[in-house]
């Protein structure tokens, strides 16, 4: 297909005006519902975290069998397969939220406070650049290759860090020039206040500790979705699949952070394989593009994208799994030596 083609066919969609509606409604009551949860101050239990967990990742299956019924097993294998790439994206999203948690010494009763702001600002962010992306695409089939290079160059990124161990850590969150911003606009408390972002303390109007976190948390987010919507692109070019697998990925990440927050420290290679996943979508796209001007390039199918993420991400846990054991075998042989 050439690009001026592609640029006067509209985008395909099965984004109806009554399914965004119907969609967008959906995603506010469960927010809503998320902030009503968290309105009163509280540590999370385990047996909180699962089944909010449990209740979040049955949405999307029961939406993917429906897309199945409804549409069409294309569309509904474009979806699984989004949805496995934007959740394995947010998982590294939740160990960013960890240090930052843990930089800024956040109480546990109001973590989960913390990170429902965050899921919201990542949702506005993503509905922006999805946005921005459905608008480049309509453009010309040039879009995939920008797509690409954001993919690969993110890929190196997060590559050179996984391999060199630089991670946000508690000296970086602290730096950000977003929280350096704000805390030379207005005070600050030295002490949280619940959920409180304000407070009047001698007739000033101050921000506490939670404001700060907030913001950080927000340019986190942007960073994420630069990320994030490209990649999905990679696996379906309907605007609307794009915001539902995002959506969908983020809304059970304030109940997951806790029940993954023992997990993620063992996790060392998780981001050696995302970089290997964006990479390869970034493959994808380019040969995307490369079909549409010449059709004897060949494409990655979507079933052999789901199975090459899904392989990837198997991996990376056994083996983390594994370097942890390892790991903990010689402290564990000093105790006993000790003893």
């Amino acid at each position: 297909m050439s690009a001026s083609l592609a640029q006067s066919q509209p985008m395909e969609t099965i984004g109806s005006p009554w399914l965004w509606g119907l969609s967008i409604g959906i995603l506010l009551v469960l927010l809503v519902t998320d902030f009503a949860v968290t309105r009163r101050p509280h540590e999370v239990s385990m047996r909180e975290a699962v089944g909010w967990s449990v209740f979040y990742l049955a949405l999307p299956v029961l939406f993917g069998a429906w897309l199945w019924l409804a549409f069409s097993g294309d569309q509904a294998m474009e979806f699984v397969t989004g949805f496995v790439v934007e959740k394995s994206l947010s998982v590294d999203n939740l160990f960013v939220f960890m240090l930052l948690l843990a930089a800024f010494a956040v109480p546990a009763e109001v973590q989960q406070r913390v990170l429902l702001y965050g899921i919201v600002g990542a949702l506005v962010l993503r509905g922006i650049f999805i946005a921005a992306g459905a608008a480049l695409l309509q453009a010309g089939t040039w879009a995939f290759l920008v797509f690409g290079a954001v993919l690969f160059a993110s890929a190196i990124k997060i590559l050179h860090q996984a391999v060199t161990g630089r991670e946000l850590g508690g000296d970086d969150a602290s730096n950000l020039r977003s929280v350096r911003l704000l805390r030379k606009l207005m005070p600050v408390t030295d002490d949280y206040r619940g959920t409180r972002l304000t407070v009047r303390e001698h007739g000033k109007r101050a921000l506490t500790p939670l404001t700060v976190v907030v913001v950080a948390v927000f340019a986190t987010d942007v960073v994420f979705a630069v990320d994030s919507v490209p990649a999905v692109y990679g696996i379906t070019e309907d605007p609307y699949l794009v915001f539902i697998t995002n959506a969908f990925a983020l809304l059970g990440l304030r109940a997951l952070y806790f029940v993954l927050h023992t997990v993620l420290a063992k996790l060392a290679h998780l981001n050696h394989g995302l970089a290997l996943i964006l990479a390869f979508i970034g493959v994808k796209l380019v040969l995307h593009w490369a079909h549409g001007i010449w059709p004897q390039v060949p494409e990655i199918p979507t079933p052999i994208s789901l199975a090459t993420i899904v392989g990837i991400l198997a991996v990376v846990t056994v083996t983390s799994l594994r370097a942890h054991r390892r790991h903990q075998q010689p402290t564990q042989s000093g105790v006993d030596h000790a003893r």
